[in-house]
C-alpha cells in the first residue's frame, strides 16, 4: 500500500468473500429445498447471462457448479450491473430471480443476498439505483436552461426549409379547391383567421390548411413562366438555353425597364405609407433590401446593399447618395476600444461619435488625418539630421495601397453598405438610372433585377411557394422509426418562415425541427442598422404597421433589433414549445 495510485477502492478482504461465499451456499440449500414445480420448468434454463451457470438448477451438494467465463465482459451482458442501474429495476430480497407471477422474464437484477459470481460481488456492492451515469443528466440540464418561446428576426433570403416531425403533415397535402381559394382571398385581403388552441385532428382543421396555403404566397416582378428569376447572382445556368427574346431587341428592353420602373417606385410609395413592410431587389450583381420605419429598430427607411464594389460606392458618393459601412465602422469602433483600454490617460473626444456615420467627405477626412500623421512621424528624423537618407513613401504609392485596401472589401460581406431617411429615395433614383444594374453580356443581358414583395404593388405577379410532403423510415438503434417531412421551397421572406412556424407550433405537437438553406449574398442583411439605445421607446410602431399586411406577431419580431450579424439561421428546433437555433 505504500503506491496509494495502485488502490482500488472495491478491494474485499479474504474474510469478505469467504463470509459471500457462505451466504450463497445457504442460499443455494435453500433454492435445492423449494419444489421443483414452483420454478417452472420454461425458467429452469435461463441464466443471468450466457457465460454462467444456469438458474434453479440440481447441484451437488460437493460443489460441481459450473464456473463463469473468465473471458466474458460483463458489461456486455444482459444483467450487468451498468444496466441494472441504467434500467433502474431492482428485484427484492424474497422474490426468485427469473420469474414474476409464476412466469418466466428475461434476467433481471439480483440483490446481494442472490448474487451467484465471486466476481460479481464487487461491481454488484457499487452499483446502486443511486448510480448518475454519465450521459443521462447532461441532456435534461441543457434542455431546462435553453427555454425560449421566440427566435430572432431573419431577414436573409432563404432557397429551401426542410421541415421534419414525428407528426404527420397530411394537413399540407392535397389542399381542396374552397381551402386554397380561400387562402387566396385571406393574403390579397391581408386577413389572418386565428388558429384553434388545441388542434385534435389537423388534418381536418380548415382554418390551418388555408393559414398554409396563404402563407406560401408572394408578389414578384417581373414573371416570365419558363424563367426562374430567384436567385439571380449566378444564375447563369437557369437562364443558359432558355428563350431570351429581349436579349437581341433594344425596344423590347427598353420597355422592360420602363414597367419595371413604374414596379419600383410603386413599391417605395407602399413603403414610406407603410403599406408595405419591406422588399427585395435582386440584380445579377448584389442583393438591396428595403425596410419601412420601425423594422429592425430604425427610425426611418432603411437600405441594405451587399455585396457591393469600389466602383458602385464611388458611383453611389457621385450621385450624392451618403451611406455607411456597419462592419466596417463597428471593427474600426472595436479598435479604438482597445486601444482606449490600453492607454487610461487618454480622454474621450467627440470624434468617436462623428464616426458613426461615412460620408463622401470622410475619406478626404481620413486621408489628410493620415498625411498629417506621417508628418508627425517622419518630424523627429529631422531633428537628428538623417531625413535625407529615409525615402518617404510618395503621394502615389500611398494613394494605390489605400485604393487596395478599398478594392480588397469588394464582393465581401464587410462591403455591405446602409442607406438611411432621405438618402434611400436618392438610391432608388440611382437604381433606376444605374447602367451597371443590368447585365451587358450573358444570359442575363438586357433583363431587369427581380422584385420580391409580400404585399401587392404595381405590375406584381402572384407566386406560390412549392411544398410538398413526404412519409420515410430513418434507421434507429432498436429498427426503424417513421419521419414526416415537408419541404418548402422558393423564395422564402422573414414573414413567410415565421408565419410558417406559428402554423407548425399547434400541427406538429410544439416538436418539428427545421433545416434552412441561404442564399449567401443576402446572409449578411442581418446586421444591426442601430444602437440600443437608439432602439428602446418605439412604441407605437406596432400600431404604425398594423395595415403592412402581416400579422402582429410577425410584425413584433420583425421589429426587434437584429442580432445575427453576418450569419443567418441555419437549423430551428423546437421542443415542448421552445425554440432552439444554430447560425
Amino acid at each position: 500500500m505504500a503506491d496509494q495510485s495502485y488502490y482500488s477502492p472495491s478491494f474485499k478482504k479474504p474474510q469478505d468473500v469467504l463470509r459471500m461465499r457462505k451466504k450463497r451456499a445457504r442460499s443455494e440449500a435453500v433454492r435445492r429445498s423449494a419444489p421443483a414445480a414452483s420454478s417452472g420448468s420454461a425458467g429452469a434454463d435461463i441464466r443471468p447471462f450466457s457465460p454462467g451457470p444456469r438458474l434453479h438448477t440440481q447441484t451437488p451438494a460437493g460443489g460441481g457448479m459450473k464456473r463463469r467465463n473468465p473471458f466474458a465482459s460483463i458489461e456486455n451482458t444482459s444483467n450487468s450491473p451498468m444496466k441494472r442501474t441504467r434500467s433502474g429495476s431492482t428485484a427484492g430480497d424474497g422474490e426468485q430471480p427469473g420469474e414474476r407471477g409464476g412466469q418466466p422474464e428475461e434476467p433481471v437484477s439480483f440483490s446481494k443476498g442472490q448474487l451467484l459470481f465471486e466476481d460479481d460481488v464487487f461491481e454488484a456492492e457499487n452499483s446502486t439505483p443511486t448510480l448518475k451515469t454519465p450521459e443521462a443528466p447532461d441532456v435534461h440540464s441543457e434542455s431546462r436552461l435553453e427555454v425560449c418561446r421566440e427566435y430572432p428576426a431573419d431577414w436573409s433570403l432563404k432557397t429551401r426549409a426542410l421541415v421534419t416531425s414525428p407528426q404527420s403533415f397530411s394537413w399540407a397535402e392535397h389542399p381542396k379547391a374552397q381551402e386554397e381559394a380561400q387562402g387566396l382571398s385571406l393574403h390579397c385581403r391581408a386577413e389572418y383567421t386565428p388558429l384553434p388552441q388545441n388542434i385534435q385532428d389537423p388534418r381536418s382543421c380548415a382554418e390551418l390548411r388555408c393559414g398554409f396555403q396563404q402563407c406560401l404566397q408572394y408578389w414578384q416582378h417581373p414573371s416570365l413562366p419558363w424563367l426562374s428569376l430567384f436567385p439571380r447572382i449566378r444564375a447563369e445556368r437557369s437562364f443558359s438555353g432558355k428563350s431570351t427574346p429581349w436579349a437581341q431587341d433594344a425596344a423590347l428592353q427598353q420597355s422592360l425597364m420602363s414597367e419595371w420602373s413604374l414596379s419600383l417606385t410603386s413599391l417605395y410609395s407602399l413603403l414610406k405609407a407603410k403599406l408595405c413592410p419591406y422588399f427585395y431587389l435582386c440584380s445579377y450583381q448584389f442583393t438591396v433590401l428595403f425596410r419601412a420605419a420601425g423594422l429592425s429598430g430604425a427610425k426611418g427607411i432603411t437600405a441594405l446593399l451587399s455585396p457591393t464594389t469600389r466602383g458602385l460606392r464611388e458611383a453611389m458618393k457621385a450621385d450624392g447618395i451618403e451611406f455607411s459601412l456597419p462592419l466596417l465602422e463597428e471593427k474600426r469602433k472595436s479598435k479604438e476600444n482597445s486601444s482606449s483600454h490600453l492607454n487610461t490617460d487618454s480622454q474621450p473626444t467627440d470624434k468617436d461619435e462623428e464616426s458613426s456615420t461615412l460620408t463622401p467627405e470622410y475619406s478626404d477626412k481620413e486621408d489628410e488625418q493620415e498625411d498629417e500623421d506621417d508628418d508627425e512621424c517622419l518630424s523627429w528624423l529631422k531633428e537628428m539630421g538623417v531625413q535625407d537618407k529615409i525615402k518617404k513613401p510618395d503621394a502615389i504609392s500611398i494613394k494605390l495601397r489605400k485604393e487596395h485596401d478599398e478594392v480588397r472589401l469588394d464582393h465581401r460581406p464587410e462591403s455591405v453598405v446602409l442607406v438611411e431617411g432621405s438618402n434611400t429615395f436618392t438610391l432608388i433614383n440611382f437604381l433606376i438610372n444605374c447602367k451597371s444594374l443590368v447585365a451587358a453580356a450573358g444570359p442575363q443581358a438586357g433583363f431587369p433585377p427581380t422584385l420580391l414583395a409580400p404585399t401587392a404593388f404595381r405590375g406584381a405577379t402572384l407566386h406560390t411557394l412549392k411544398a410538398r410532403s413526404v412519409n420515410v423510415k430513418t434507421q434507429v438503434r432498436t429498427g426503424y422509426q417513421d419521419v414526416c417531412s415537408l419541404e418548402v421551397t422558393g423564395p422564402i421572406m422573414p414573414h413567410a418562415l415565421h408565419t410558417l412556424t406559428q402554423l407548425l407550433r399547434p400541427a406538429q405537437k410544439g416538436g418539428f425541427s427545421m433545416a434552412l438553406y441561404t442564399h449567401e449574398p443576402s446572409a449578411v442583411l442581418n446586421v444591426p442598422v442601430t444602437k440600443t439605445s437608439e432602439s428602446d421607446g418605439q412604441g407605437n410602431v406596432l400600431e404604425e404597421l398594423s395595415r403592412c399586411g402581416l400579422q402582429q406577431h410577425t410584425v413584433q419580431q420583425l421589429t426587434e433589433q437584429a442580432t445575427l450579424g453576418k450569419s443567418a439561421l441555419r437549423h430551428l428546433d423546437m421542443r415542448d414549445y421552445s425554440y432552439s437555433w444554430r447560425s
